[in-house]
């Protein structure tokens, strides 16, 4: 029971001191989760991200099942979740009451900038830090580039691709990098 606590409040404060979202969240649930707990590893981290962006939901409240399945199964998948989303339903259900009158407060207009300055950061350095630690090897670095620039361009002239269409243009890539590998693996012990 103490456990399905402890899960439940880390969550709670991931999802209430976090602003911007999942990948705003990330930094903060493998600081948490990796570092100071020991629940996961830094390589079931990244595992978990990676997986969490390619399922449907946003992906903290996916990364907090995880762990918390991982840790107390479907109670501790429940009482993680329940915690990332609770603090983030009742601000909101309360700004709805007040939101018009709320934007037009001058330092919550200006506190609400600063923090869209910050979430784009948190991002950043989530993105590096996977980057950094993912694998080097010639095809990863290669498919990332490819990626980047794909991004780039889309973003650049503005063009409305799916993101369905997207994840699945990066799944076919890996599964065929994964089945190239694979096939030039068995040619070898040939």
């Amino acid at each position: 029971m103490k456990l399905l606590f402890d899960l439940f409040l880390t969550f709670a404060k991931i999802g209430l001191f976090t602003f911007g979202g999942g990948y705003a969240m990330i930094p903060l649930i493998e600081n948490i989760c990796v570092e100071k707990k020991e629940w996961i590893s830094r390589d079931e981290m990244m595992n978990i991200t990676v997986i969490a962006e390619s399922t449907p939901g946003p992906v903290a409240i996916n990364c907090a099942t995880y762990v918390g399945l991982k840790q107390k199964g479907v109670p501790g998948a429940v009482a993680a979740t329940f915690g990332v989303v609770l603090p983030s339903f009742a601000i909101i259900l309360l700004i709805s009451f007040f939101l018009d009158r709320f934007l037009q407060i001058k330092w919550v207009a200006s506190a609400f900038r600063g923090i869209k300055l910050a979430v784009g950061i948190l991002i950043a350095d989530a993105g590096v830090r996977m980057i950094v630690r993912s694998d080097k090897k010639p095809a990863t670095v290669i498919i990332a580039a490819l990626s980047f620039t794909a991004l780039m361009l889309i973003n650049i002239f503005a063009l409305r691709i799916s993101t369905v269409v997207l994840m699945l243009a990066a799944a076919l890539t890996g599964l065929a990098v994964y089945f190239a590998g694979r096939r030039k693996e068995s040619g070898v012990r040939k």
